[in-house]
């Protein structure tokens, strides 16, 4: 009886991990687009939360498994490494960073949550390889369902706080968005495939800390670029930059990095936990009324938001009931 509950028990759990990650999540759009109307520049905004967040990090890393294993790891296989993290952290957040100077908060937070069908949808390319079956290359069609459901509530969202019209910088925003939600999940689960196929076990703090070092020649890139074109940050930017790095770039990545490796070999309850990230939205729109004013969402809005939340418990009860997967030797000889 034990045994048989305790992939659901996992699985819920990983999704209360994940929704607490999107609460922490919530800050990069607020103070992004803070940074963005201040007149920072996308690139320092990109660059700087992660050349931020490895500093913020080292202490961490104490407590959390060293930092020998990462380095040790990052030796072996380099090029993985770098691979995931361009994708995963840099080409996520240029994107997301670029999309805050064109287009307001609440399209990037709205337009974000295709992650919860990106991740689904390159699983068959990501697990597919030499030749070997992988349960989860398979899309689970009960989860691609309740995702469905949650992307559209967003679009319902974002139909009735648009008032059914996007300008030239919210499309712009919109394609920006749409590439980082799905570069986000894929380097994620891409350093996950790695670390496993190679029989290397790094927690999820290690995971983060390892793609944010090993993404760190590409962000000087990024920086030196952002100085070329803008000149040196302000004080206000880097100040906001260092709480993102530390809202999102630390709290909220490790809590996404547990959720997604405690349910890695399920493939319904992984994308459970991807999905949470919805409630970023929720949590977005919840933070700018009680805190910030604004109004709340009515008519289509509102409708919507309540789509999103009907979408999340479904993928709570969808991920409870599915078993963890067998899994075929993939490890490197």
């Amino acid at each position: 009886m034990t045994t048989a509950r305790s992939p659901r028990a996992l699985a819920l759990a990983a999704i209360a991990v994940a929704l607490l990650s999107a609460l922490f999540f919530t800050c990069t759009y607020v103070l992004n687009r803070a940074a963005a109307v201040d007149g920072g520049h996308w690139a320092w905004i990109a660059s700087l939360r992660y050349l931020i967040t490895l500093p913020l990090m080292l202490p961490l890393m104490r407590w959390q498994g060293g930092i020998a294993p990462v380095w040790h790891a990052i030796g072996l296989h380099p090029g993985p490494w770098l691979l995931w993290s361009g994708i995963g952290f840099v080409l996520f957040y240029t994107c997301l960073s670029f999309a805050a100077a064109s287009g307001p908060s609440w399209l990037v937070a709205g337009t974000f949550q295709l992650t919860v069908v990106a991740g689904m949808l390159s699983a068959p390319l990501l697990y597919r390889s030499r030749g070997m079956r992988d349960a989860r290359a398979r899309i689970p069609p009960a989860a691609l369902l309740c995702g469905l459901v949650v992307v559209a509530g967003v679009l319902l969202m974002q139909f009735g706080q648009a008032d059914g019209r996007l300008d030239r910088g919210a499309w712009i925003a919109l394609v920006c968005v749409a590439v980082s939600a799905f570069a986000y999940p894929i380097g994620n689960r891409g350093l996950l495939l790695h670390l496993e196929r190679t029989g290397i076990d790094l927690n999820a703090t290690q995971r983060v800390f390892g793609m944010t070092l090993a993404s760190q020649p590409l962000w000087l890139a990024v920086a030196v670029f952002a100085l070329h074109r803008a000149g040196p940050p302000s004080t206000s930017q880097v100040m906001l930059a260092a709480g993102v790095a530390l809202g999102a770039g630390v709290i909220a990545t490790v809590l996404f990095f547990q959720a997604t490796g405690m349910v890695r070999r399920n493939p319904s309850a992984l994308a459970a936990a991807e999905a949470m990230q919805a409630a970023e939205i929720l949590f977005a729109t919840l933070i700018g009324a009680l805190w910030l004013g604004e109004a709340w969402p009515q008519g289509t809005a509102l409708i919507g938001a309540g789509l999103v939340v009907v979408g999340i418990v479904l993928f709570s009860a969808v991920a409870a009931r599915e078993p963890a997967v067998e899994l075929p030797d993939s490890r490197a000889a």
